[in-house]
């Protein structure tokens, strides 16, 4: 026996707003048209952002030409027994790798302030590489709190 039409139009329009498991379709808390609020890609770039833009302003001769790259992960395998590597520094640029940064670096706290002190020695250790210096070295005025 053939189905009415007025019976299946009220059968499609029925699953227009729910999915195949019966729950109302699911947007994100920011809306559809908003970008999320923070995403773990921002705070990374506006960390390095931050502490080259500090790291410029104390060695603004030597830091001058220098470029700050961001990539997800380096891109040639580790020798067996070598780290993953966090950054690369080739000429004048300084590639930090974003991944190897925030999923491999053990954290004893695992919250926002140890994650951009991470990010930030990072970026300090790179510097100090491309410098010829020690970490500490850079900003020697910045540890003394007396």
């Amino acid at each position: 026996m053939p189905r009415s039409r007025r019976n299946r139009t009220a059968h499609v329009s029925r699953y227009r707003y729910r999915n195949r498991h019966g729950r109302t379709l699911r947007s994100s808390v920011t809306g559809p048209h908003l970008p999320p609020l923070r995403t773990r890609i921002d705070l990374f770039e506006m960390t390095v952002a931050s502490t080259a833009d500090y790291l410029k302003g104390v060695w603004p001769d030597e830091l001058a030409d220098v470029v700050f790259e961001i990539g997800a992960v380096p891109l040639g395998m580790p020798a067996e027994g070598e780290a993953v590597e966090r950054w690369s520094v080739i000429g004048n640029r300084i590639i930090l790798y974003r991944l190897p940064i925030q999923r491999l670096s053990k954290l004893h706290r695992d919250d926002e302030l140890h994650k951009r002190m991470i990010i930030e020695s990072c970026v300090f250790r790179a510097v100090a590489e491309l410098l010829g210096k020690d970490p500490w070295d850079l900003a020697p005025d910045r540890f003394r709190h007396f």
